[in-house]
């Protein structure tokens, strides 16, 4: 356990060094945030065409209310601790692989439901807005990476069954 610990921990520390540094912002990060916005948009035209999305924001023409998603609300973040806690458990590669893109798919879903109910939110109570922005989404979001990471947990082989085959 305290050997998987340091390992987690290492490699949240090096993926968030990462993320942090210009060349990885400007090539990944602000790229994906702005997909992630008009995506967003994309999915609430469905159903609103008075909704407009450019680089980070999205925004309904009718009321002129926005919102910007920034650093922490791309699920960047939350990926990298899925990532770190996959790759820190000892797995067969292609397992991992397969945890992280499943993972990866699954904190996005979450998190452009989360993007699109806080955009409707926001037009209707900024209080609640505030509120559900700050603590329940945060808590949401890494509840799902917890699920993901558990359920990705109980689809390994044993260490017995890994010990028999080698």
């Amino acid at each position: 356990m305290l050997r998987f610990f340091l390992i987690f921990l290492a490699i949240q520390a090096a993926l968030f060094t990462a993320e942090l540094t210009r060349p990885v912002q400007q090539a990944i990060v602000i790229p994906f945030t702005e997909a992630i916005a008009s995506l967003s948009a994309w999915l609430v035209k469905l159903f609103d065409s008075g909704v407009i999305a450019y680089s980070n924001v999205i925004r309904d023409q009718h009321t002129g209310f926005a919102v910007a998603i920034e650093a922490g609300c791309n699920g960047v973040e939350a990926t990298i601790v899925l990532i770190a806690a996959m790759l820190a458990t000892p797995a067969p590669w292609k397992l991992k692989f397969i945890g992280i893109v499943s993972g990866f798919l699954a904190i996005q879903s979450m998190n452009l439901l989360r993007i699109i109910t806080l955009f409707y939110l926001g037009q209707w109570n900024k209080t609640a807005f505030d509120w559900a922005h700050l603590y329940i989404w945060q808590a949401l979001i890494m509840l799902d990476v917890l699920i993901v990471f558990l359920i990705w947990l109980r689809f390994l082989p044993s260490r017995q069954e890994t010990v028999h085959a080698g």
